[in-house]
């Protein structure tokens, strides 16, 4: 089965997964409330791995790189409730508080534990996906605001990532690519994310690595591949859905091409 996704608003949605997996390279352009009804699933970023289960509920902050893994668990679909906090929405939220963020607050997942207040808004939408008719806009407006309002509540520094509408800003790049060159992400994502336009940040790095980005990111992915294999003792299955590769076949051909085995060849030999 594919994965599904089901939209009541352009703003909420409900997902749901049967198969083994469902992987995917993300940088969200909203933040996102989720909670999970059923299923598993492990968030890799550069400097941090999370696990969610069954009830879990958490916020990913905009504009971060991650590959997010899905997981159908005890017999039931991976299946969660999903909403955007967008930024259009956040700056009506905040127009008349009097909210000052600090920016240089690490932007990183925060997780809310299974918040009998949260579980209770985002529990109260699923039966509008049921609904043939046009969900109301003023309901689905109540809800997200409802959401947002109890996220200030329990988690008094939310507005540091809520209420912070900058956007990124030219970053040393080196220093950026070096912790996040295993997401696969579009070279124009990457200069986004460094505050650059493409042509800029394919300058900028030439000027550094004095190869191109495509070349240098392939060989920094097998290269922490090869190390995940021999030294973490991981399983190639395992390497290549943390390592930017889009499937275990790519994975394998490029890696023989590289090293002169594949990597079920290098862990026998070992």
């Amino acid at each position: 089965m594919e994965f599904q996704l089901k939209y009541i608003t352009d703003d909420i949605k409900l997902s749901c997964y049967e198969d083994k997996l469902f992987k995917t390279e993300v940088v969200f352009d909203h933040h996102m409330l989720v909670w999970f009804i059923s299923g598993e699933t492990k968030i890799i970023q550069a400097n941090q791995n999370y696990l969610f289960k069954a009830g879990d509920i958490f916020l990913i902050p905009r504009n971060q790189l991650a590959t997010i893994i899905n997981y159908p668990k005890d017999g039931q679909p991976h299946k969660s409730v999903v909403m955007h906090l967008t930024i259009e929405r956040l700056r009506e939220f905040y127009t008349n508080l009097n909210a000052k963020p600090e920016i240089s607050v690490l932007q990183k997942i925060r997780s809310f534990d299974k918040h009998p207040l949260l579980e209770s808004c985002l529990a109260s939408l699923i039966p509008y996906f049921d609904i043939q008719e046009k969900f109301p806009e003023n309901i689905a407006s109540l809800k997200i605001t409802e959401a947002i309002s109890i996220l200030r509540m329990i988690d008094k520094d939310i507005d540091n990532i809520l209420a912070n509408f900058e956007e990124p800003h030219k970053i040393d790049l080196s220093s950026f690519m070096e912790k996040n060159f295993m997401f696969n992400m579009p070279l124009e994502k990457f200069g986004y994310l460094t505050g650059r336009s493409l042509t800029t940040f394919k300058r900028d790095f030439h000027k550094i690595y004095n190869i191109t980005p495509q070349r240098w990111l392939t060989k920094k992915r097998l290269e922490l591949a090869h190390y995940q294999l021999t030294e973490k003792n991981k399983r190639p299955v395992e390497v290549y859905l943390e390592t930017g590769f889009e499937n275990l076949s790519h994975f394998s051909f490029a890696f023989k091409k590289h090293f002169g085995v594949t990597p079920t060849e290098l862990k026998q030999a070992r």
